[in-house]
């Protein structure tokens, strides 16, 4: 599992995050991998670090590159990526959505694919050469890949140097899995192909963005780029750019891609999907993502309205745009945003997104499990988006393609729930919206003491903390998701406004054999990422699953082990049991009969209310 390096302070206070965030989407950085085992990112508020020669001015990324990463099919040895004559296909690329000069919003950052046509330099080796970036941001995505001359090797890293205006700098650490081997569930894009001398090879190449910590508030002047990493090895940069902060929006509803699905195939339909608001707001917008996916998708029309009944809506749907557009193609593997629209949207209250897909589309990015029924029209039926009754929509749908959240304007920022089947809800009442996290929503808006946060649920049934379920490329019928590390970038650092995380995970796997200290290191690192970044960290005990098939004695001894460390470690800023609050005492390992759903993994409707009630809303700010 890959991790972000830490941040810490030397010569000065720590900087603390603040709830001001400016801007909205358009400009920044992602993370669709994580840092492995990285050092510290240290923060010298005394000025320019003074150990090496100062660094030479800073040009544009473009103006540095120095090496040919992409080559036409018929041109193969045009270009020489990785010292091998190895390069990437152009028109693969192009199959994906990735052509020169595309932007590409991923994570809610927006990087851009370089214009260099095939066989021209595309990227940067990595050498201490200083870029030319400026600006304010909350996060330094890198759009990058490794090599290494020969056969395909290990991630490849280094440490490099962010320089403010004020004349201080931060160091950080990027690491760049490599092209050939790295890990398929935390690529940006994956490729088909891999041209070489000799002719195209179907092999999978892949592309990674990888996220660091930036000083919060401050200017940025440019980034050094690491050194060289050593002979026969480069770590490669294409594309770097900071993340916008977002203190405009709050998130009102969110999901977890779980997997990507093969569907029908779908032509020239439309999807109604519900989905239920936390906080309310005067204007919308909502995000669409291609996870996971290998070729873009088209949107051709969307709108949003409250739900009346079923399909029907309450009013006049209204039309939503992107970019100024009726409709959007989003490339394999990035996002997109709506642009706000002038729609209030309720607290506490069904929202029905409808998505015209004009196409032919054979699979789509999912999350798998909604415990909710959404709606689909019928093959040919064309653009229905624009419907107030439910006439059009004659197929039911389980689970939320493409849609991943709606985010509403002003409020205080949102709360983002990490978890497994019992935080996606699998064993509440169906439609009756009385998942814990809705609950918890409910709880937030009826008092004072506390910002009445957004309430986000990234809960995907079946996900585990330590391994991957979904293998991270193509259809797949698991759709359970990878892991909660490789995710937590995208499903919490890169949420709208996101302030707090309440992680409740593992269950799933301490069943699969996963022993507690594999747990808690995983917790522990995810801890890390979210306090670098500014986030507060809870974490809730594993409810007990005894008379479930797989939960034998020694599960539970690990179960018992990881709540330990939760309930002693001192490293979570606030501590819920959910194991104390579900357990029957006279037997530890089971829930008690009134909160269990029936199969002795899953609490009902009474159970969800009980993790709600069980956490002090004064520790979540």
């Amino acid at each position: 599992m890959l991790r972000t390096p830490s941040l810490r302070t030397v010569g000065a206070r720590r900087h603390r995050r603040t709830t001001a965030l400016a801007g909205a989407v358009a400009a920044g950085a992602v993370c669709a991998v994580a840092l492995a085992n990285t050092p510290a990112l240290a923060v010298n508020t005394a000025g320019p670090a003074t150990n090496a020669a100062a660094p030479k001015e800073p040009l544009p990324l473009e103006r540095l590159f120095d090496n040919r990463a992409v080559s036409d099919d018929a041109r193969p040895a045009a270009a020489d990526f990785d010292g091998s004559g190895g390069s990437f296909s152009a028109q693969d690329l192009a199959a994906a959505g990735w052509t020169p000069g595309r932007a590409l919003d991923i994570d809610a950052s927006r990087l851009t694919w370089p214009r260099p046509a095939p066989g021209r330099p595309d990227n940067v080796r990595a050498a201490g050469q200083s870029v030319r970036l400026t600006g304010r941001g909350e996060a330094l995505t890198f759009l990058v890949a490794g090599s290494t001359k020969g056969a395909a090797g290990n991630a490849v890293g280094g440490k490099g140097t962010v320089r403010y205006r004020d004349g201080s700098s931060t160091t950080y650490t990027l690491t760049a899995p490599d092209w050939r081997r790295g890990p398929l569930t935390t690529k940006a894009v994956g490729l088909p192909h891999r041209n070489t001398r000799d002719g195209q090879r179907t092999e999978t190449t892949r592309l990674y963005t990888v996220t660091v910590p930036v000083a919060r508030g401050r200017e940025i002047g440019s980034v050094v780029l690491p050194k060289d990493p050593g002979a026969a090895v480069d770590l490669h940069v294409f594309s770097l750019a900071l993340r916008a902060p977002t203190k405009e929006w709050t998130g009102s509803w969110a999901a977890s891609t779980s997997g990507y699905a093969a569907v029908g195939p779908w032509t020239d339909r439309t999807l109604r999907l519900i989905v239920h608001s936390s906080a309310g707001g005067p204007h919308t917008r909502v995000r669409l993502e291609n996870t996971f996916a290998q070729r873009p998708v088209r949107i051709g029309h969307a709108t949003v309205a409250l739900q009346d009944k079923g399909a029907g809506a309450a009013g006049r749907p209204v039309p939503l745009t992107f970019g100024g557009r009726d409709g959007a193609d989003i490339p394999a593997g990035a996002q997109q945003f709506s642009d706000p629209v002038r729609f209030t949207v309720p607290p506490d209250a069904n929202l029905l997104v409808s998505i015209h897909l004009p196409g032919t589309v054979r699979a789509v990015p999912v999350h798998s499990y909604s415990s909710q029924v959404s709606y689909l029209s019928a093959d040919g039926v064309g653009d229905r988006t624009g419907d107030r009754g439910p006439g059009g929509f004659t197929e039911k749908l389980e689970g939320w393609p493409l849609l991943t959240g709606v985010d509403v304007s002003g409020g205080p920022g949102s709360l983002v729930t990490l978890g497994d089947s019992i935080t996606d809800g699998e064993a509440a009442t169906p439609g009756a919206n009385g998942r814990w996290p809705d609950l918890l929503a409910r709880r937030l808006r009826a008092q004072h003491a506390v910002p009445a946060l957004g309430v986000l649920n990234h809960g995907i049934s079946g996900n585990r903390v330590v391994s991957d379920r979904y293998p991270g490329d193509g259809t797949s019928s698991v759709k359970s998701g990878v892991s909660a590390g490789n995710r937590f970038e995208r499903d919490v650092l890169a949420q709208t406004s996101a302030r707090t995380v309440i992680v409740f995970e593992g269950v799933n796997d301490i069943r699969a054999g996963t022993k507690a200290d594999a747990v808690i290191a995983a917790l522990k690192s995810i801890a890390a990422r979210a306090h670098e970044r500014g986030l507060r960290v809870a974490a809730a005990t594993i409810a007990p699953c005894g008379g479930f098939h797989d939960c034998t004695p020694e599960a539970d001894a690990q179960r018992t082990a990881i709540n330990r460390h939760i309930r002693t470690a001192r490293i979570y800023d606030a501590v819920f049991d959910f194991d104390a609050a579900i357990r029957d005492p006279q037997h530890p390992e089971r829930m008690l009969p009134r909160f269990d759903a029936g199969d002795h993994l899953h609490p009902n409707d009474a159970g969800m209310k009980v993790f709600s009630d069980s956490v002090d809303l004064r520790k979540l700010v």
